[in-house]
Parts: C-alpha cells; sequence; structure tokens
C-alpha cells in the first residue's frame, strides 16, 4: 500500500515534472493576447554580473548575497523585464525545481503516470488567475530554459509553477511549509506603531534559498510594493506596498483540493497591489476561488493592527484579536468559520503548529516592548517550550534551519528587513520602501541601510552549526542506505548520533536501518530514545511506537 507521503512525494513530482501536458486542449492551447508584445523590445546593459541595467530598470546583488531587482511597466513588459534581467537565476531555479523529479521518483513509469493525472488535474487553472498575472508571466516566460520544452510549452511551464506554493502543502498529512508570523503594536512596541515578523518556512533545497530575490515592483496600475522571493516568481510570499500594507502567507490544513485553482501567492499579490486598508485586503481575498487553506497575515500602517484573513476552498474567516494588540499565526485557523472544522482540529492535535503557537507566545511575553532587533532574536529561536533543547531543526523550533527567508516589517515607516543566507541567521538587511521608489534611476550601489542592519547571528560561525550543517548530509546518506539498503559502518551511524544529539529524528532515523539490518535490540534501544525526545507531530511520534511493539514481537518470538 502507498502511504500518505509517498502518494505526496507522486503528486509533487508529478507537478514539478510537469503537471503541464495540460490536461484540456483548451488549457493547453490558452495564451494571453500577445499581438502587440515584442520580447527584449528594451535592450538590457550588463556593467558586471553583479550589476545590470534594463531602460530604468536594473537588478543588482548586495554584499550580503541578496538580488535587489527593480521592475517597472505593463503586465507583459513586467515579466519581461523581470526574467531578461534575471535569465540566468530563472533557469537556474527552474532546473532545482525539477532535479527534485529523480529524487523524489526515480521511476520513469511513476513520473509519465504522474504526469497525465496532474494534467487533468490542473486543467482549469489558468481560468482562476488574474489576466494580468498570466500576461507577468507570459512575458517571463520566454527566458525558462529549452531543457524542458519536451515536458510543456514554456508559458504553461511558468504558470503552473507558481502553483508550487500550494501543491506543497495540499497533500494530507505532509507539507513543504511550516511557517511562523507574529504582529505586534500599540503597547507592545516603543512606538506604538505595527510591527510584523515572519519565517517562511517553505523548503525545496537549501541551494533554492541561495539566490534571495527583493523585488521592488512599480506595475501599471496599483501600489508599488516590494516581495521577497526567488526568480521567475510574480506571487507573492512576504510583501509590502507604499502605503504600508504588508501580507504574509502561512499555509492551513484542508482535504486534498480536487482542482487547481488560484495560488494562493497570486491572491496576496493582488492584495499587496490593490488594497491599502484591511477591509480592502478583505474585499479582494473574498472574491478569490483558492485551492488549498491558508493564513494571510494582512499588516495596514493605516489601520495601526493586523488581521488573519483565513481562506480555503469551501470557507473563509477573518479572525482579530479582542483587547490585545498582538496577533500570532503558525499553521491552523483562529477564527469562529473554523472552530468546527476538523482538518484544522486535527492540525492543532496532532502537528506542531500549536507548538510553536505556543512558543510565540512565551518569547513575547518575555518582553516588555518589541523592537526589529528582538522580533529577529524570536524568529532565529532554536528552542522550544521553557528553552528546552528540542535538537537543530526540530519543526517544533521557530527557527526549523530551513526557511527561505525571514521579514521583519514597519509598515508606518515603510521599513522593511530582509534576511541574508543561510537561513534566517545572516544579517536582516534593511530598506526603505519611499527611498527605493523615489532613487530609482541609474542607481549603481545598494539600495539597502547600512546603519540599520541588523547583524549576522553569531551561531553561524560556531561548531554547533557546522555539525548541524554535517548533520544534514549525513542524515541524506542514512535515507539513502535505508532507501536502497546499503550498510554503514557503527562508526559512521555514532558519528551521526554526535551532529545532533538532542534531535528525536537521529535515533528515529538509526533505529531505522537498524532495523532493516535485523539488529533489533540495538534499533529497540534507538527507539526508546528518540520517545525521549521532543517529536515534532503526533505520527511521527506513533511511528516510533509502532517500531517498538514489532520488535518485540520479534525479539520474543526469537
Amino acid at each position: 500500500m502507498i502511504n500518505n507521503k509517498r502518494i505526496f512525494q507522486l503528486l509533487l513530482s508529478g507537478f514539478f515534472l510537469l503537471i503541464i501536458s495540460c490536461g484540456t486542449k483548451r488549457s493547453i492551447e490558452h495564451k494571453p493576447n500577445k499581438d502587440d508584445f515584442v520580447i527584449g523590445s528594451v535592450p538590457k546593459m550588463k556593467v558586471s554580473d553583479s550589476l545590470i541595467f534594463k531602460g530604468e530598470n536594473s537588478l543588482r546583488k548586495n554584499i550580503y548575497g541578496q538580488w535587489e531587482l527593480v521592475a517597472s511597466g505593463s503586465p507583459m513588459d513586467l515579466g519581461n523585464t523581470i526574467a531578461d534581467l534575471s535569465v540566468e537565476l530563472v533557469q537556474k531555479q527552474e532546473a532545482l525545481f525539477f532535479d527534485k523529479i529523480e529524487e523524489l521518483v526515480p521511476s520513469k513509469f511513476s513520473r509519465y503516470f504522474l504526469r497525465k493525472f496532474l494534467s487533468w488535474y490542473t486543467r482549469k487553472m489558468y481560468m482562476y488567475v488574474k489576466e494580468e498575472y498570466k500576461d507577468e508571466i507570459y512575458g517571463i516566460s520566454p527566458y525558462l530554459s529549452d531543457t524542458y520544452d519536451y515536458l510543456a510549452d514554456k508559458y504553461q511551464r511558468s504558470l503552473y509553477l507558481h502553483a508550487a506554493h500550494d501543491i506543497g502543502h495540499a497533500m494530507k498529512d505532509l507539507a513543504l511549509v511550516g511557517c511562523s508570523s507574529f504582529a505586534v503594536w500599540g503597547e507592545n512596541t516603543p512606538d506604538g506603531k505595527l510591527l510584523i515578523a515572519r519565517n517562511l518556512d517553505f523548503y525545496i533545497g537549501d541551494e533554492f534559498a541561495k539566490e534571495k530575490i527583493i523585488t521592488f515592483v512599480n506595475p501599471e496600475h496599483g501600489y508599488k510594493f516590494m516581495s521577497v522571493s526567488w526568480a521567475g516568481f510574480v506571487g507573492v510570499m512576504s510583501g509590502m506596498n507604499e502605503k504600508g500594507l504588508t501580507v504574509t502567507i502561512n499555509a492551513g490544513k484542508s482535504d486534498i483540493p480536487k482542482i487547481a485553482k488560484n495560488p494562493i501567492s497570486l491572491v496576496a499579490r493582488e492584495i499587496v497591489q490593490y488594497a491599502s486598508t484591511i477591509n480592502e485586503a478583505i474585499a479582494i481575498a473574498k472574491e478569490q476561488e483558492v485551492f488549498v487553506s491558508e493564513s494571510i497575515m494582512v499588516g495596514s500602517a493605516i489601520d495601526n493592527r493586523a488581521v488573519l484573513i483565513e481562506i480555503s476552498p469551501d470557507n473563509f474567516g477573518v479572525f482579530e484579536v479582542e483587547n490585545s494588540s498582538e496577533l500570532i499565526c503558525s499553521n491552523h485557523f483562529q477564527s469562529e468559520a473554523y472552530k468546527e472544522d476538523e482538518n484544522n482540529m486535527q492540525t492543532m492535535k496532532e502537528s506542531h503548529s500549536k507548538y510553536r503557537y505556543d512558543r510565540m507566545v512565551e518569547l513575547l511575553n518575555k518582553e516588555v516592548q518589541i523592537t526589529p532587533g528582538l522580533a529577529v532574536d524570536i524568529l532565529r529561536n532554536k528552542k522550544g517550550l521553557d528553552d528546552k533543547n528540542i535538537g537543530l531543526g526540530n519543526e517544533k523550533a521557530l527557527n526549523q534551519l530551513i526557511a527561505h527567508h525571514g521579514v521583519v516589517f514597519q509598515p508606518d515607516k515603510k521599513m522593511v528587513w530582509v534576511s541574508a543566507n543561510p537561513y534566517q541567521l545572516g544579517a536582516f538587511v534593511a530598506f526603505q520602501l519611499d527611498s527605493v521608489f523615489n532613487n530609482l534611476q541609474n542607481r549603481t550601489s545598494t539600495f539597502s541601510i547600512s546603519d540599520k542592519l541588523i547583524a549576522k547571528d553569531s551561531f553561524v560561525d560556531t561548531q554547533s552549526f557546522r555539525d548541524y550543517e554535517n548533520y544534514k548530509i549525513m542524515k541524506t546518506e542514512v535515507q539513502h542506505a535505508i532507501k536502497n539498503e546499503k550498510k554503514i559502518s557503527p562508526d559512521e551511524l555514532n558519528k551521526f548520533i554526535k551532529l545532533n544529539p538532542n534531535s528525536w529524528e537521529v535515533y528515529y532515523l538509526v533505529g531505522e536501518y537498524l532495523y532493516q539490518q535485523k539488529y533489533y535490540s540495538a534499533a529497540l534501544n534507538e527507539f526508546n530514545i528518540a520517545l525521549t525526545k521532543e517529536i515534532s507531530t503526533i505520527p511521527h511520534k506513533e511511528k516510533a511506537e509502532e517500531y517498538i511493539k514489532k520488535i518485540k514481537r520479534k525479539l520474543n518470538d526469537s
């Protein structure tokens, strides 16, 4: 029997693989109106590998390794500018998506089957995406790699890759995302103004997160805005507009959707582009048809507060705190609309969402008022409740050491801090939105503000961090050995444990390996140790207990 994890891997791989032999003839043939569009009509000027101009637009790399991209114009021109300036990055990110295919589903037959299934599954997605975003995506599509043309048309690939976040958490019991965010204002900040912080724990791999792009967009219609994501992506995961309205998205849990509709990141994009207040954001969200569940935290300088818009295929709710100036969000819903929702109740009971929520409450309550620096400290926190050492990379930690980025917003000041690599441990680099949009033309230096920088986490320079990075490498090797029934020496297993001794997962994996090799007594010991650690979810704990029961039966029968 194929378990839920295998189903998820197959579906996700099929999506990356391309979904995109696209279901119906109509979806395959659908293209935006492009009669008046000329690819590359404005030439680009490459000053260096880290500075490129294209008319009034530009791409530059700052000393912290972040790309700063400035783009403006009509939707197709905007997409064309974004992709032309960052073509090497666009193709790199595309390859990283598709490289996941071989890792997750090595079978050619399985990939073929899933491609056909997901072609059908996503056949109507184009009907739900706003026309201007399809135009923008079309402007990007010519710059995708020719390597994958045998899989699908470039426009179709570009369109469907915008649903990666949604596919990543749509499958029941699994997710590529486990984000944490909070907002404080009033008595909880020194000036009484709104402050928002978030970790985006969307994990495709370390390489995928290396080339962060901070995009400053001046669209033909709507408000100027900034967002943090990756090359070739027009959706918004974390963003703020010129009115001081912010959006951040956190995955929720729902049934496996029956058909793909509008990706959440494009809903967030529409909000940040067209809303200036919370009520305007809610009105935009209510009009959307989505295919996954999501909490959208919306903060507003005008309203000086934040709310959660909780949206799913069959439900909609808004959560506002009463008699409080602190709003916390992990991966479960809080509004009245989801009070009796079975998926939501299961998430709170079995996942790590409620634990992270409680940890944010605990850390926020330790401080009288939250500054940007203290907000960053909270985002970087690696421990569990009561400061318990729960092992590095534990999903119950706010800092799971997988984040694509961390962000802090001060909407009233139009200030944003964006983390540099690795994870959210690098320096948080400061930008002021008004300053950026008032100084765009012929700017050769970074848009960041050096005297507002929040320094990197000293943990990066420790042996513990180096051990964790080696642990991740060895974890992959151990998992590969288990999957392929390869041998690992006892010395290597001991080394593996010593690299992350407080993690439940290291003992669980060693137990799995020893069980496979029929060293039952040794495996029993490892699983028992795993149960003494902080296991991230109830299902993982139950699997460890199940192994213990099976081992005891085998030992009693021998």
